[in-house]
């Protein structure tokens, strides 16, 4: 009997499921995060060889029973960085004498993809601790809009919402803007009560810069001024990766599903986006995902060997 494994890696978790070839989920199991370009490959490779152990091991079956490992992982979204995490975890088996059959790697954003369409046109709004989008058209074709990183980008995650908030606390500590509700929210949860503070967090110890995120929410359910108007601005602007994808995949309907808690969960931004989609753009249809990324890997994983 032959088997997949389809790996979903991610900046704080691994998940891995096994699969026979016809997808039926047999087994699946979890490790540590997989963001080689920050972990490095001979760590991440440690990972995902410590996942396909647990999945042969479970089975009691060879590595050579194993027809194909996919992975999509944070960090994959180039195919240079990619085929790197290949060729080195290749050179790690062969310093084990090991040797695994069709070892391939993809984005997360990938992954998840084909997993929320069960491999068929439709597109993802990954909203995180960053952004993205990616769609694929009836030819196959992959489209992407957004993803430029926290410098230049990620409008509408976590990080852009957090640093709005974190913004707004500097100007009301300087007396440039209203108060806000931000300010004593931030101040109970981080300890956060000056300017000084403020800095040093931030500049000094490495304050998570998205963290704050859940307060602007909550805030903005209390009806505070300045989140409200946060989650109005990143809000417009995963609308305007929503118009952009449909412009690039030019069909009747745009199906979209949400990646990420901030908006596959129930709270005051999710609940203004879903409004805003529909008064704008009223020939897009969101749904749930079919499949989590994981199963999308092995989705891909079939493809990849051709396997119906």
């Amino acid at each position: 009997m032959s088997f997949l494994i389809g790996i979903d890696g991610g900046g704080t978790k691994t998940h891995a499921v096994l699969t026979n070839l016809q997808g039926e989920k047999l087994f699946e199991c979890f490790s540590g995060p997989s963001n080689f370009l920050i972990l490095g490959t001979e760590k991440v490779s440690e990972t995902i060889l410590s996942l396909i152990d647990s999945c042969k091991n479970y089975f009691n079956i060879s590595y050579s029973d194993i027809s194909a490992v996919l992975l999509g992982t944070t960090g994959a979204g180039r195919r240079p960085d990619a085929e790197l995490l290949e060729n080195d975890f290749q050179s790690f088996l062969q310093q084990k004498n090991i040797s695994v059959n069709n070892f391939r790697v993809e984005s997360d954003a990938r992954i998840a993809l084909e997993g929320a369409f069960s491999g068929k046109p439709g597109s993802i709004l990954i909203a995180g601790t960053g952004s993205i989008m990616f769609g694929k058209d009836k030819e196959g074709t992959i489209h992407r809009v957004g993803g430029f990183g926290r410098y230049i980008g990620d409008e509408g995650s976590g990080y852009s919402i957090g640093k709005k908030a974190l913004t707004a606390i500097a100007k009301s500590f300087d007396g440039r803007s209203e108060k806000t509700i931000l300010s004593e929210l931030i101040s109970e949860k981080f300890g956060i009560s000056s300017s000084e503070k403020l800095i040093t967090e931030v500049y000094k110890n490495n304050f998570d810069i998205a963290s704050p995120t859940p307060l602007v929410l909550l805030a903005a359910e209390i009806g505070d001024t300045t989140a409200v108007q946060i989650i109005e601005s990143e809000t417009d602007e995963l609308i305007l990766h929503i118009k952009a994808m449909k412009e690039k995949i030019d069909d009747d309907v745009l199906s979209v599903a949400f990646i990420g808690g901030i908006l596959s969960g129930k709270n005051f931004y999710s609940d203004l986006f879903t409004k805003k989609i529909k008064a704008q753009i009223p020939n897009c249809q969101v749904k749930p995902p079919d499949y989590p990324p994981e199963y999308g890997a092995i989705l891909m994983a079939q493809a990849y060997l051709k396997i119906n």
